[in-house]
């Protein structure tokens, strides 16, 4: 049987992950406290900022800001988005 969590960003109880994102404090946070279905939609939202943006992993600057906008996404405040994204209807 999955394991459920109380999801931050669609506050109600939704199947958790599996494991640690990654590795930390952060990662143990996600963990307890994000869905599957959140954290998958912000892997896409991450893979459009950085494609659309063209941003570098490398550059600390670019993870601090990741880190923000998904803290943002998370907790369902307004998050940058790719310029000329519109998202489906109903989202």
């Amino acid at each position: 049987m999955p394991r459920t969590v109380f999801c931050k960003r669609y506050q109600q109880d939704l199947e958790g992950l599996d494991a640690p994102p990654y590795p930390g404090p952060k990662g143990q946070e996600i963990f307890e406290h994000v869905s599957k279905k959140a954290w998958s939609e912000w892997q896409a939202q991450q893979t459009m900022l950085i494609n659309e943006k063209q941003l570098s992993l490398i550059d600390p600057a670019t993870r601090k800001y990741l880190q923000e906008e998904m803290d943002k996404f998370f907790a369902g405040e307004e998050h940058d988005r790719a310029e000329g994204y519109v998202p489906p209807a109903g989202e």
